[in-house]
């Protein structure tokens, strides 16, 4: 009798896992072996805004990119030496743990680190390392007009561009929807090769001109009539100024300020590990 019942569960469990399988392969829609791929992959992997021939292409190479990619799994499974497939067993599970004490790393520092760099701890910063903020191109202040030079304003534009008081810059302002290009801040640094970019008419034979303080430029083309008036010239070998290179001092410090906040975090989670009596060592 007892025979008869272990018998009679048997067939239950076997035809149970028939059913499964025959469940599962009514429900996929891509088969390697014995791994199936569903519908429910797909949907999950689909961009949301793809539509009509793009969807079809999309679905089509996933499908022929997950069958390869099961078929060299089972390949390399196969044909790998056991030593082999758990030396790489040991760096997936040891990339898994990096890859989960990292994510919670980055989240202890984002929600602690101070991203606040403060005027006075950058100057002492840029003072302490100036030597290390040498400049490897000329930068200049300047302000640059370009435009048309048949305009009926043309002449108002050049006196007001060169003279250029406080109505004179309120003017320009209203009249720049006719510029073709305009830099009318001259208190910010840029590298020259900024502004060669965006005046074209500025070439080897010229580009001197660009670095010579307190000059006015004005060159033509056969359209066009370029307007610069350079404010101050820093050469390359000349220590870049403090609000130049600030944005670079504000990710130093930040940096600095992350990796001794992860030797503190690491240090700290061993200790209260310690204090808890969660971690020990035994002689």
């Amino acid at each position: 009798m007892i025979k008869n019942a272990t018998y009679i569960v048997l067939l239950i469990l076997l035809s149970s896992c028939e059913y499964f399988k025959k469940e599962e392969a009514d429900n996929a829609i891509a088969r390697v072996n014995d791994e199936y791929l569903f519908k429910s992959d797909l949907i999950e992997k689909t961009p949301k805004d793809l539509k009509g021939n793009d969807s079809i292409a999309f679905v089509q190479n996933y499908i022929n990119e997950w069958a390869k990619q099961q078929l060299l799994l089972n390949g390399a499974k196969q044909n790998l030496s056991d030593e082999r497939l758990e030396e790489f067993d040991i760096l997936v599970e040891q990339y898994k743990k990096d890859l989960y004490s990292n994510a919670y790393l980055e989240a202890l520092v984002s929600r602690n680190l101070d991203t606040i760099v403060k005027d006075e701890v950058a100057k002492i910063y840029y003072t302490n390392n100036s030597e290390a903020f040498k400049l490897n191109e000329d930068l200049v202040k300047l302000k640059y007009i370009t435009v048309n030079k048949d305009i009926n304003s043309l002449e108002q534009i050049k006196t007001k561009f060169r003279r250029y008081n406080k109505k004179d810059k309120a003017d320009l302002e209203r009249l720049k929807i006719q510029f073709k290009s305009y830099a009318l801040n001259d208190s910010v640094w840029v590298r020259s090769s900024q502004v060669l970019n965006k005046l074209p008419v500025i070439t080897i034979d010229n580009q001197n001109e660009l670095l010579k303080k307190s000059n006015f430029i004005e060159l033509t083309d056969s359209i066009d009539l370029y307007l610069v008036q350079i404010k101050d010239v820093l050469l390359r070998g000349e220590i870049a100024p403090l609000k130049y290179v600030r944005p670079t001092i504000n990710q130093i410090v930040i940096n600095k300020r992350k990796v001794d906040l992860l030797k503190k975090i690491e240090t700290d989670i061993t200790k209260d590990a310690i204090k808890n009596k969660k971690f020990e060592i035994f002689n």
